[in-house]
């Protein structure tokens, strides 16, 4: 039997949803300098439109709005009804930024309307990435661009392999996702991003890794900030979607050793790990 995909649109508009707008701070936090990074290099003009692919609660919307400016614009869509629900109530009146609930890989776009095609982390759970970026390279104007940040290897980043590792002595060993499957790695292989982009009918395109060490979890002391990155693990991410239906004891063993996995890294209001991204550049043909 084919394993359900957890990542369908009925779960971010479910539990998934709910728990990430709960966390929105704490996961901004963490990934703020890679979507600074990807910002950077998608290098928005005043007055220039940009649809924002996958954008949550809307934090990386509104930092492509303060670039373009009130001549500028910015769609930032998500599947998710409740992080576009947030995002729509956080964002200052008179931004120039509009979100819709929406699957950028199918959703009605207008042709040849944006000049950049951007996300934080938002493009690795498409079906079908290649359709999906061809569908979504037509609403680009031609010489348009594209940026993009997207995880490496869960091996290279610590919020996934610390506790999935402090896992391998309480859950029994599952068989390994497959690498291409939608989800949070599915643009770990440098080389299969490059072959999504060029057969979508993209050129230019360069990718780049990109290093950070990024906060995770929060607290005024340190004892608070590792019980605060537990219980975030705990129900946000794939070591939430292993734990599923897992008895109290199990749980329990689980929450003492990712504590235990998080008490080596430094920080003191926040557990410091190691991040690894990829920052994704490519260009639409101009004819």
């Amino acid at each position: 039997m084919a394993e359900k995909n957890v990542y369908e649109v009925s779960d971010w508009n479910g539990q998934s949803g709910e728990r990430w707008v709960t966390y929105q701070a704490r996961l901004n936090a963490m990934m703020a300098v890679f979507g600074q990074a990807a910002l950077e290099a998608a290098a928005p003009a005043t007055g220039e439109r940009v649809l924002d692919i996958g954008c949550g609660a809307g934090a990386s919307s509104l930092d492509l709005a303060a670039r373009v400016g009130p001549g500028g614009h910015v769609l930032g869509v998500d599947i998710s009804e409740p992080l576009i629900d947030r995002a729509r109530a956080q964002a200052p009146q008179g931004t120039p930024v509009l979100f819709q609930v929406a699957d950028a890989s199918s959703a009605e776009l207008p042709d040849g309307a944006f000049d950049i095609l951007f996300s934080r982390f938002g493009v690795m759970f498409f079906h079908d990435p290649t359709a999906a970026f061809t569908h979504m390279r037509h609403a680009l104007k031609p010489g348009g661009r594209v940026a993009f940040v997207c995880w490496r290897g869960m091996a290279e980043n610590d919020w996934v392999r610390l506790p999935m590792g402090a896992l391998k002595d309480i859950l029994p060993p599952t068989a390994p996702p497959d690498p291409e499957a939608p989800g949070p790695f599915s643009f770990g292989d440098q080389g299969r991003v490059a072959r999504i982009l060029t057969a979508a009918g993209f050129t230019d395109v360069d990718i780049a890794p990109f290093d950070a060490s990024i906060p995770f979890g929060k607290g005024e002391t340190r004892d608070v900030a590792l019980d605060d990155a537990v219980k975030m693990t705990l129900e946000v991410g794939p070591l939430a979607r292993a734990l599923v239906d897992q008895p109290d004891d199990i749980r329990a063993r689980a929450s003492a050793a990712v504590r235990v996995a998080f008490a080596d890294r430094a920080g003191e209001r926040s557990v410091m790990i190691d991040g690894a991204a990829w920052i994704v550049t490519a260009r639409n043909p101009a004819s």
